[in-house]
Parts: structure tokens; sequence; C-alpha cells
């Protein structure tokens, strides 16, 4: 008998795997596609030599988390770009994102003393906040004092809590950074993802992996074998009837998989959660490859890693509701990677891979392209003529390749106000499912999506508590 399986090897249940191997436990990973990492891969799509991110791809929660720790033994390398995001408008100067609080600011005109305020004192503890905003929103703080200040703008919805800046740029920087929760920013909590995502950002940056997300899968995996640890791919797990003998399951699967594995098993009360649990808006994903880059109307916006497309700050907010609500908007917010600008190991001489997915209802089967070339040429005229390749990646077909993405959900599920405060089984630990010795470790389960493996390691960790292993 092994000590532990996980099923699943995205970066969260590599996180959780290699957690369970560093304590000392036997783990086995398995893995029902032929290829590691689900939305921490990269892929080639236009030919050797131009590197794209299949999904996460800009990595400001990374850095403090414990389940990567000691990667760069295993050839993990970060790179940051000159700026950290922009957020270019129609009749303004752009909005920019720096690591630097006071560098943001000082271009924020009016609002540079309000964006101090607000980000000054949590960015400088991010390192003590980390442990806290990257877990559970309800649990014992180790720091309840610098968590109560980080937490209180949380709890408002975006839209009011932008109200407090005067300048179109904050506004529009602010809620397009909370716009990546994919959720009304009219919620309750819906400021939460963007403070810390914002406080996260301004202490350690936007960094990506060089020569792309999948180092970071592939450093993962080394580590993990390096101590031990077994992976199997082509190997899909339909019963947990299937599943060989042992002391813990930790469960990468959306809540919707985790009830077909174990439905005749799980509590009354986790399957009617799991059966609840909702998914949200779809993304609609459109990778380039662009000779020259971007030509954007203003010339630092070609500086920054992430690009922000989605308007004025009335204009994000009322697209995101009507996403949320199943309605296709004519300018979606797009969000676009520029991460060869960190990393020019991604491109193949002056062609440039530009990554960008657009927000649209769940389970949208139209043709968005269009409308997303569109919104990046609103901002940089001529964008069309320096295209030379493009691929789109549908909703259905993330669904498809990604039994977690479902409706074309990247992130694993809505992340509505009660999902954030308790998770996906309420009452109840997030990553307990009920049944002993089996634990939900997806992005579903607290602190959600990104690259960080924290939902992961905090399940490996109650199953290293729970189960005496290692």
């Amino acid at each position: 008998m092994t000590d532990a399986i996980v099923i699943g090897s995205g970066p969260n249940g590599l996180a959780a795997a290699l957690t369970l191997a560093r304590a000392g436990a036997q783990v086995t990973v398995l893995e029902a596609r032929d290829e590691i990492g689900g939305g921490t891969r990269t892929t080639q799509p236009f030919g050797e030599g131009i590197l794209v991110d299949h999904c996460a791809a800009f990595h400001p929660m990374a850095l403090q988390s414990p389940a990567l720790a000691g990667l760069d033994r295993y050839g993990l390398q970060w790179a940051w770009p000159e700026i950290d995001a922009a957020h270019p408008l129609d009749d303004a100067a752009p909005a920019l994102l720096h690591r630097s609080v006071d560098a943001t600011a000082s271009g924020l005109g009016a609002d540079a003393r309000r964006w101090r305020l607000l980000f000054g004192g949590p960015s400088r503890a991010y390192d003590r906040l980390a442990g806290d905003i990257l877990g559970p929103v309800v649990h014992l703080p180790r720091h309840p004092l610098l968590l109560g200040r980080f937490g209180t703008p949380t709890l408002l919805p975006a839209a009011l809590l932008a109200r407090l800046f005067r300048t179109e740029q904050a506004r529009a920087l602010f809620l397009g950074t909370t716009a990546h929760a994919m959720r009304p920013l009219t919620e309750i909590v819906s400021s939460a993802i963007g403070m810390g995502i914002l406080t996260a950002g301004h202490h350690d940056g936007w960094p990506v992996v060089v020569g792309g997300t999948q180092a970071l899968t592939d450093a993962m995996a080394k580590a993990l074998v390096d101590l031990g640890g077994k992976i199997e791919t082509g190997v899909p797990v339909t019963s947990a009837v299937e599943l060989p003998p042992a002391r813990a399951v930790l469960l990468n699967l959306s809540p919707s998989a985790a009830l077909g594995l174990y439905a005749d098993r799980l509590p009354a009360g986790t399957r009617r959660a799991y059966r609840r649990y909702r998914y949200g808006p779809a993304a609609y994903k459109v990778d380039f490859a662009v000779e020259q880059g971007v030509p954007w109307r203003d010339a630092e916006v070609g500086r920054a890693g992430t690009v922000h497309l989605g308007g004025g700050p009335a204009e994000i907010i009322a697209n995101e509701k009507a996403v949320a609500a199943g309605r296709m908007p004519e300018r979606p917010f797009v969000l676009l990677g520029q991460q060869y600008l960190a990393d020019p190991s991604r491109s193949r001489g002056d062609v440039h891979p530009v990554y960008s997915y657009a927000h649209v209802p769940a389970g949208y089967d139209g043709d968005a392209t269009e409308a997303v070339v569109d919104q990046v040429e609103r901002f940089a005229p001529g964008f069309r003529e320096r295209i030379v390749d493009l691929r789109v990646t549908r909703p259905g077909e993330f669904a498809a390749g990604n039994a977690n993405y479902v409706g074309g959900d990247i992130l694993t599920g809505a992340k509505s106000p009660g999902a954030l405060l308790l998770g996906p089984r309420p009452g109840r630990s997030p990553y307990r499912t009920g049944v002993r010795g089996v634990y939900l470790c997806s992005a579903a389960a607290p602190p959600g999506p990104g690259a960080h493996g924290m939902a992961g390691y905090r399940a490996a960790r109650l199953a290293i508590k729970d189960l005496g292993l290692g």
C-alpha cells in the first residue's frame, strides 16, 4: 500500500504530491492526459521557438508559496518585465502598475496618496501576510492585526471600493486587476482577489517563468521524482474503486468530478454542497504570433508584461456583470500577455507570442476572435497588419481538455461571496471531503486558482497531520 495517491497533475496536484513527499510519504500522481501540468503547460502552436503559456501565465502570488520552495535547484527561474501591468484608456494616459507602490502612485495624480494608503502597508508586510492570505478566509490568523488591516477593504464590492479613487486611471487599474476573478464587481467581497494580487505584486512583482510556465511544472516533477515520487500519465480515473490501496487520496479535481468518483461514500452534506457548487464565466483564448510586437498607441503599454483591455471603470463593471449573467458584451474584457518582454527566449527572431483571453459567458459557443482583435486594435491601431498567425482555444476546448474547466471556466468555479468566504464545503474544512483520507486539493478550494499550488499544499499538510504520514 502506498501512502498517498494524487489524482491530477496540475499545479495543485503536483504541489500536494511534493509536500507529501517532502514529509517522507510515498506518493503516486495519476494524470488522465498524456502530459502533466494542467493549466501550467506551455506549447508551441506557431512552430519551434515561439512559446505560449496554455493558461497560467503571470505569477504575482507564487514567490511566497512554500509549495514552490527550493525549485531553483531544478531549473526554475523567474523574470520580470519593466512594468508589471498597464491599463490603456480611450481618452487618457494609461494607468501603469509598477512593483513599487511609490512608482505606481506617482503616475496616478490626485490618487497618489490614496494608493499608497491602501497598498503601502500591506505590501511591505506581505511576507508575513502571505500565510494568512493564501488560505481559507475563515481561519485563526497568525497576524490578526495585519490581516485585519488588509482584510477590511476586501469585504467591499470592488465597484464601491474603487470610488475611493478620483482618477479614471486609479479606478481602472484597480477594477481591471480585480476583474481577474471573472465575477460581478458589484458583489460583496469582490475586492478580495484584486486586493490580494495587487498587494502581492507590490511586494514581489508580476514575474513570468523563464522558458514558459511549463518549466515550473517540470521543476516540480523533477523534485518529486528525486524524492521517490511517481507520476503516471494516460491514467484516467472514473471510479474510486479503480484506485490502488492508499492511506490518503488527494483530488486535484472539480467538486463535480469528485462527486462522480465518491458519490456513494460522501456524507450527505458534502454531496449537497458539491452538487450545488457553481462554475463561473469562461475564457475565450486567442494566441497571436506578432511581427515586431503590438503597436500600442502609448509606448509605455509596450513595456508592460500584462495589459488589461477593458476600457474605463463603467465599461469594466457593466461587462463583467453581463458575462456573469450569460450575456456576451460587444467589447469583452481582454487580458493580454507580453511575457516575451521579460523572457525573450519565448520569441523567434522578431516574431513574438502575444497571449490573450476574453471573459465570455459560461459555455459560450460563438466566435469572439474578432472581438478580441478589435479590443487590441482599439488601443493599438495597426495590430491586425502585424499578425503572422493566431490560434483560438474556445470554452468547449478548454472543457474537453481539462475536466476541471467546466463550461470553459479556467478558475474551477465561480468565485462568488459564498465560495470565497466558505469554500466548496460550507461549514467544514474546505479540503476534507468527509471521507476519511480523501481530500479536495484543486483550485476549487482556498485560496483558489494560480500556479502557487497553495490549495494542494494546504490539503497535503492536513493529510500529513490527520494520518500521521511521513
